[in-house]
């Protein structure tokens, strides 16, 4: 969902460029149709053009990647919120869910866009799924921290001011106590399995978010030691390892990352041309072309 979100982003800075206008969270609602059909294969009725629900639905080229058309466990609130015809907006939520599903896969958001419109974009794009202020909240934060950190900040100085951006939205409560209390802990003495136990499991928003941020502040200079202690605790350990790694791959950048891991990962080309897309912003090429501009 993090690859289909950033095509969506990408797929929307092309139609921009030719038509002037082009809205965003739109793009990444399609591309999340996209990534829902590869995981739960529907026909497209007929009529389904209705109200452009499955407009665009096989534009852009991740859909012809056949290895993204395997099943990877999905999340069910993913699911249920994309099947249901109806896009979920910040104000007219579909579902109270707060689940990391949303800040999960957010982070493209925040290389792209400027740090305020990146927690704007990011917070949209979860509430597509997840209608808690908790599961689009923590999106938007963690996107405002990567802009500020490819801005040059410090870690730590992102996370504060990830904390005062929060203060001015309603509903902010759950995530900025987890967040203050993942600062706290990052300079306690208490052993990573006992301080992340204190933050949750992280199968909700906030909490997935705060043991991120938590790792990647005890870690801050070690890219491994981070993402061994996001990954090893008895909750939503995936996800908090996705979203350390979101966060400390962009402070530390791809040099400090274990080399032996780099050649491991699955669809690791896929992943470096979406991450160089969306750095280098609109090229005038014809293979940029070709990867955004299908349909527009």
């Amino acid at each position: 969902m993090t690859l289909f979100t950033a095509e969506g982003i990408l797929l929307a800075e092309a139609a921009r460029r030719a038509r002037g206008n082009c809205d965003a969270t739109t793009s990444v609602y399609r591309a999340y149709l996209r990534w829902w059909h590869t995981q739960e294969y529907f026909e497209v009725p007929v009529n389904g053009l209705i109200d452009g629900l499955y407009e665009g639905i096989y534009n852009g080229w991740l859909y012809s990647v056949k290895e993204l058309h395997s099943r990877r466990g999905p999340g069910n609130t993913c699911l249920s919120a994309l099947s249901s015809g109806k896009r979920d907006t910040i104000d007219n939520p579909i579902n109270n869910s707060k689940g990391c599903g949303g800040v999960m896969r957010v982070a493209p958001a925040g290389l792209f866009y400027p740090k305020d419109e990146a927690f704007e974009k990011a917070a949209e794009f979860a509430a597509i799924t997840h209608g808690h202020p908790s599961g689009y909240l923590s999106a938007g934060a963690l996107a405002y921290m990567i802009a500020l950190i490819i801005e040059g900040e410090d870690i730590e100085a992102v996370v504060k001011a990830a904390i005062e951006k929060l203060k001015g939205y309603r509903g902010s409560e759950e995530c900025l106590r987890s967040l203050n209390r993942a600062l706290e802990l990052s300079k306690s003495d208490i052993s990573d399995i006992d301080a992340i136990s204190q933050l949750g499991e992280g199968w909700v928003g906030e909490e997935a978010l705060a043991i991120a941020i938590y790792c990647a502040l005890k870690y801050r200079d070690d890219f491994k030691k981070a993402l061994t202690a996001g990954v090893n605790h008895d909750g939503d350990s995936d996800s908090t390892g996705a979203i350390t790694g979101n966060i400390l791959g962009a402070y530390l950048g791809l040099s400090r990352i274990p080399a032996e891991w780099i050649e491991k990962v699955e669809l690791k080309d896929v992943i470096l041309q979406i991450a160089d897309d969306l750095l280098d912003g609109y090229r005038d090429d014809e293979d940029w072309s070709r990867r955004y501009c299908v349909g527009y």
